[in-house]
């Protein structure tokens, strides 16, 4: 480990928002979304983007607790939730769509959870079909499923790619014995294996794995052994995430402590092995924590400046509108965003009287776009230019003292209002989007709310 990075790692391993939106959840004014409000939003982005938009379908049911999980999910075995649980879902897009002057343009759906193939392949068919149906399908779409792979049969994706399906991300983790058990999701290599071969075999054209470092007993040898077995693999994207630990929020969290969990120093050897392991495997390094092969339309995104961020994490698309189904969705539409009632009940029981479930939600202020713009374009390009009319003066002053900081540490270049990230600043670059952050700056945070930065 590189001597100076020590200090830096004491000093910025602190709470931040990973920034898949701005403003941040917690600093939402939910007061100002209606649904009258949003449906406005909607309407207004749908004309804007000519009729294109994305959907994100939140599947929550898992049959069994990944403890390190922090995501919305109802633990069952009972599969009888499947019916009722997709009739409401398809009865929310009919929702939208009578809201919608014509006939949408589907650029993306992404299947997220939970465990989306819980659900058996017919009803993820028809659900898909549902959702389809008297809409245009973009002839560059992009449909992809998030996968569990002990849940997960040849049937559900040799069936969803007859509907479009043609992307893919596995969980994985880490293949150490020792992790999967205290993070309660024991898979074999063998099983992993399986379910991408199943892929290739049937056209999925982009294969992602999902690696977390700073796990619970966790090791750097652990991650050499995983990373060496993703070589065998060779998915197209891979996602190397660092651990949020946030127990409050997320009960599961609690089967561990903190004292289970490596330290920063350790967490930063563990991305620095994985990040040397990967690139010498022919990635290249994206955005935050991204890798993929020249091959993979997330690279072709980096190239030409497309690449976007939302609540999905990367993506290629930079659509201004993603319409959200299911219970603790979130939408987007670029001036405004919405969420749904996180209970199950409570979510279906309000679509069957026909109301929009939104239960938070915030209406973008000018300065908040503005804003939105720079952190997208530091997150996704690593540069940006301040506007100084979108500030205040002192907190103008206090933004450009804590980037001149952040400069003398080696992790920006700060030249008039421009910032560029360095290298080195690529992994602190939560801590350089927040001085931009200025909801966080007005707003004294209250208990925990963020998981730590590195």
């Amino acid at each position: 480990m590189n001597e100076d990075i020590l200090p830096l790692l004491n000093k910025y391993d602190l709470p931040l928002p990973r920034y898949t939106s701005y403003p941040t959840v917690p600093y939402w004014e939910k007061e100002s979304i209606t649904n009258e409000s949003w449906s406005k939003a909607v309407v207004e982005t749908f004309k804007k983007e000519n009729g294109e938009l994305c959907i994100y379908i939140h599947l929550p049911f898992c049959e069994n607790l990944c403890t390190f999980c922090a995501c919305n999910k109802r633990i069952t075995t009972n599969h009888k939730v499947e019916e009722p649980y997709l009739v409401t879902v398809l009865k929310e897009w009919d929702m939208y769509r009578a809201l919608l002057p014509s006939a949408p343009v589907i650029r993306e759906i992404h299947l997220g959870g939970g465990t989306p193939t819980f659900f058996s392949p017919e009803n993820l068919v028809r659900l898909i079909k549902g959702i389809t149906k008297d809409s245009k399908v973009s002839p560059e779409h992009e449909f992809s499923i998030e996968v569990h792979p002990n849940y997960t049969s040849e049937e559900h994706l040799a069936q969803l790619a007859t509907v479009g399906f043609n992307r893919i991300s596995l969980g994985v983790q880490d293949f150490d014995p020792e992790v999967q058990y205290i993070i309660n999701r024991v898979q074999s290599f063998e099983t992993t294996n399986e379910v991408v071969q199943w892929a290739r075999k049937h056209g999925y054209n982009s294969i992602n794995i999902d690696l977390i470092y700073g796990l619970p007993k966790q090791t750097v040898e652990s991650i050499d052994f995983t990373i060496k077995k993703i070589k065998e693999l060779k998915p197209d994207r891979i996602a190397f995430y660092s651990y949020a630990f946030v127990p409050w929020k997320s009960k599961g969290q609690r089967r561990y402590t903190k004292e289970d969990l490596p330290k920063a120093n350790e967490k930063w050897k563990m991305y620095q092995l994985g990040k040397k392991l990967l690139l010498a495997q022919g990635y290249k390094a994206i955005g935050m924590d991204h890798f993929a092969l020249p091959n993979d339309k997330l690279f072709d995104a980096v190239s030409n400046g497309t690449m976007h961020r939302n609540f999905m994490g990367y993506t290629t698309t930079d659509s201004k509108l993603i319409i959200a189904l299911g219970a603790s969705s979130i939408g987007d539409a670029w001036t405004a965003f919405a969420q749904n009632e996180e209970n199950v009940e409570e979510y279906q029981e309000k679509i069957s009287h026909g109301q929009f479930p939104l239960v938070n939600g915030h209406l973008l202020t000018e300065e908040d776009l503005v804003i939105r713009k720079n952190i997208l374009d530091l997150m996704c390009r690593g540069n940006t230019t301040i506007d100084e009319k979108t500030f205040d003066p002192i907190s103008l002053k206090n933004i450009k003292a804590e980037l001149s900081l952040l400069a003398e540490d080696g992790l920006l270049k700060l030249e008039n209002n421009s910032i560029t990230v360095t290298e080195k600043g690529s992994l602190f670059i939560r801590n350089i989007s927040s001085t931009l952050d200025a909801r966080m700056r007005r707003k004294k945070t209250e208990g925990n709310m963020f998981s730590k930065s590195i």
